[in-house]
């Protein structure tokens, strides 16, 4: 072989490993972006409101406009009184989309469009009272309660079953009853896991998460979001970045402490004066309209949250399946429909879309 034969090889297979070693490169710096892409990808819902009417594939589109991937759904059941021990529920009175056939078609419908569902069942205490404090007055109402609680779960997990529905929240803010009888929690999720094989998780009131007993036995930490953020009657964004500062910490931790990631089963702001100082508050003292509040407060949730990798996303409260009638500037209460906060809350489910 001679010199320039040899030589002309050794160039070669020189040029040769630079190609590989940089198409190498190319690839495994494509696979870290694809890792990076993947672990923002978030849960982007919103807590569809049941309706006396069926759900309508014109009710679908606003859904997808502001890239929403995931609905709740959501069946009541119903309590006369903080110390009553009966859940009734799936009655004909009710409105459609508070009973098991009425949830069975808003998933067909949401499933066909592509989108996830969290079926979370509901109680409503008569008179509006906080379902944080039903707790029963003697051990035989308890196991009244217990039996109708569990009644109303299974039934409807036997649905989310049957409806291949992809989470399942068994309770929400129900503190007292989880304070008063951990034990029954862990035996309704054990009954629960026979019946349905998806995700589970439960919507814990945002100062009352730490406090659950079995997080363990499910899936996601849920926290129903509404953190005191703000005194400012108008927060700026960066205000309401600070505020959360505190509140992040500690959901950081406590995710790392259970390894679960957070999910926010509800979370939302009223377009009112002072509406990051009490979030929960839905009464009809205020009267204020306050779209630039709704927004910066949104803004400031979702820059400081969606990117973070032990945060799994969440489900804006509320949103109501007629659209076109619903929202709008005048409207103060917390759907951001047909509101400047519309824009704001499509901007950041765009970005964090699966």
């Amino acid at each position: 072989m001679s010199k320039m034969v040899l030589l002309s090889r050794v160039v070669f297979c020189f040029c040769l490993f630079f190609v590989v070693a940089g198409c190498a490169q190319k690839k495994d710096s494509f696979k870290e972006k694809t890792i990076q892409q993947a672990s923002i990808s978030k849960i982007n819902g919103v807590s569809l409101v049941a309706a006396p009417d069926s759900l309508l594939q014109k009710n679908i589109a606003p859904l997808k406009e502001i890239h929403a991937n995931y609905a709740t759904v959501m069946p009541f059941g119903f309590i006369k009184s903080l110390n009553h021990p009966e859940v009734i529920y799936n009655q004909e009175r009710q409105w459609f989309g508070e009973t098991a056939t009425g949830v069975r078609q808003n998933i067909k419908l949401l499933h066909k469009n592509e989108m996830n569902v969290m079926m979370k069942p509901q109680i409503w205490v008569w008179n509006g009272e906080f379902t944080g404090l039903v707790k029963m007055a003697s051990e035989e109402d308890w196991l009244q309660l217990e039996n109708s609680y569990q009644e109303f779960i299974l039934g409807f997990a036997k649905v989310a079953e049957e409806e291949s529905v992809e989470i399942l929240c068994i309770g929400t803010e129900l503190e007292k009853f989880i304070e008063h009888r951990p034990e029954y929690w862990r035996d309704l999720i054990a009954e629960v896991k026979k019946v349905y094989n998806g995700k589970l998780t439960y919507a814990a009131n945002w100062d009352e998460y730490k406090r659950v007993p079995f997080w363990d036995a499910l899936d996601y930490i849920g926290v129903d979001a509404y953190f005191p953020i703000s005194d400012s009657k108008t927060p700026t964004i960066a205000e309401t970045r600070a505020g959360w500062e505190r509140w992040k910490e500690d959901l950081k931790m406590f995710s790392e402490k259970k390894n679960k990631k957070i999910l926010f089963a509800e979370y939302g702001y009223r377009n009112v004066d002072f509406s990051g100082k009490e979030p929960w508050k839905s009464d009809r003292e205020m009267t204020s309209t306050n779209a630039e509040a709704q927004i910066n407060l949104l803004e400031g949730l979702y820059q400081s949250l969606w990117k973070e990798n032990w945060f799994a996303g969440g489900f804006l409260w509320k949103w109501f399946i007629a659209h076109e009638k619903v929202g709008g500037e005048t409207n103060n209460q917390f759907t951001p429909q047909n509101k400047p906060a519309e824009v704001t809350v499509a901007k950041y489910y765009t970005k964090f879309n699966k």
